[in-house]
Parts: C-alpha cells; sequence; structure tokens
C-alpha cells in the first residue's frame, strides 16, 4: 500500500535522530577532562609610579 509508505519513512527520520541524539549525548557526557593541578606563582607586579 503506497499510502503507507510516509509513515515508513517518519519512523526512520524518528529512529535516525534518536539514535543521533543519543550518539552525542553519550559523547557529550562520557569525555573526562582531567584538570592538572600545576601550583604556578602569580606575579605581582608592583609598579611605583613618580609622578
Amino acid at each position: 500500500m503506497p499510502q503507507m509508505m510516509p509513515l515508513n519513512w517518519m519512523t526512520l527520520y524518528f529512529l535516525f535522530i534518536l539514535i543521533f541524539y543519543i550518539f552525542n549525548n553519550l559523547n557529550y557526557f562520557s569525555f573526562n577532562y582531567t584538570i592538572k593541578n600545576k601550583s604556578f606563582k602569580i606575579k605581582n607586579f608592583l609598579y611605583n609610579w613618580k609622578w
């Protein structure tokens, strides 16, 4: 029945969007950024202005 073909395309479209959404969420939330705890000095520059 060709009248029912758009329903098949719609289900494939929604299935693709769902898989795409899940795939992107898994990639986004499974990424672990390791923060490197380096002890660095904050340089304080003292300017003696002579007016």
